[in-house]
């Protein structure tokens, strides 16, 4: 699979609009830079100050894809509309992303996640997870998968069967099999994801019968689960809203993370139908949610 950058500038006032567009149009990642030399510092509380010139870059899948989306963007808004740049990314540069810096991390209580080069420590009655996430995300380091696997570790889910939806390498789904989960079911966008996803079970002598993968395009079965794990990106969240919940048995426990502080309610107004839920951790601007199926 071949990825692509789609990169263009924008004003602050066009950074929702063209993020929800972006995604809209089939990007899987979307991030925001600055495109001057515009320090923030310490905003006031409760705000959330964007450059005044922006730069934007997305992840596409597929080139024609991106090329597409260039194109609606550039005919959106007439002449005030953004110029898009469309370029391949080398997959090398993505691997590298991934491994830098990953070293062992102790997410809580029993659990820790080892890098599959590197020795275990010597702890009595640890719960070692073996991780090489190759090109697929999620490592344990990024906030948002460390409050997930803390979760984990402080009520794990004994006996239960798990959904871990945008799996990436497999971390949040192996994690819950080792503090004792029943069976767990792996789904992502990308098939490079569900291999990763498979040789990390391998790796922790985790059968294929114990997790499952499939792509997105499967919908999970109704109310089979007693776990959801959902650490994605805010605006995929609240579109999987119906999915997951439809996934939920009735008590069914939910982590959601891959969100910033100040898109938290708009997540969970998407999610309070179907569960109880509030934030149940914080780090570094991020947040983790956490909800119970009524």
């Amino acid at each position: 699979m071949s990825l692509v950058e789609l990169e263009l500038e924008i004003r602050a006032d066009q950074a929702e609009p063209v993020e929800e567009r972006l995604f809209a149009l089939g990007a899987v990642s979307v991030e925001l830079f600055d495109a001057g030399d515009e320090p923030l510092f310490e905003p006031p509380p409760g705000t959330h100050p964007l450059w005044s010139a922006i730069r934007i870059k997305a992840i596409f899948t597929d080139s024609l894809q991106a090329k597409i989306a260039a194109a609606a963007l550039e005919v959106a808004d007439g002449a005030a509309a953004p110029v898009a740049r469309v370029s391949p990314i080398a997959e090398q540069d993505w691997v590298r992303a991934g491994l830098a810096g990953l070293t062992r991390i102790h997410c809580g209580g029993k659990l820790w996640i080892v890098p599959s080069w590197e020795a275990l420590p010597e702890v009595r009655g640890g719960v070692f997870v073996h991780l090489d996430p190759g090109l697929a995300f999620g490592t344990g380091s990024h906030p948002t998968t460390g409050m997930c696997l803390a979760a984990l570790a402080q009520t794990p889910p004994l006996e239960q069967r798990v959904l871990d939806y945008g799996c990436g390498s497999g971390i949040l789904a192996i994690a819950a099999l080792k503090l004792g989960a029943a069976s767990a079911l792996g789904v992502d966008i990308d098939p490079q994801a569900l291999q990763a996803t498979r040789a990390n079970a391998e790796r922790n002598g985790i059968t294929s019968s114990q997790l499952e993968t499939t792509l997105a395009d499967v919908a999970p079965p109704a109310e089979s689960f007693d776990l959801i794990l959902a650490n994605i990106l805010a605006a995929p969240l609240v579109a999987l809203a119906p999915t997951l919940t439809r996934s939920a048995r009735p008590g069914a426990r939910l982590l959601m993370a891959g969100l910033l502080d100040w898109q938290a309610e708009t997540v969970m107004a998407a999610y309070r139908d179907g569960f109880e839920i509030q934030i149940g951790d914080e780090r570094e601007g991020w947040v983790l949610l956490e909800g119970r199926r009524r």
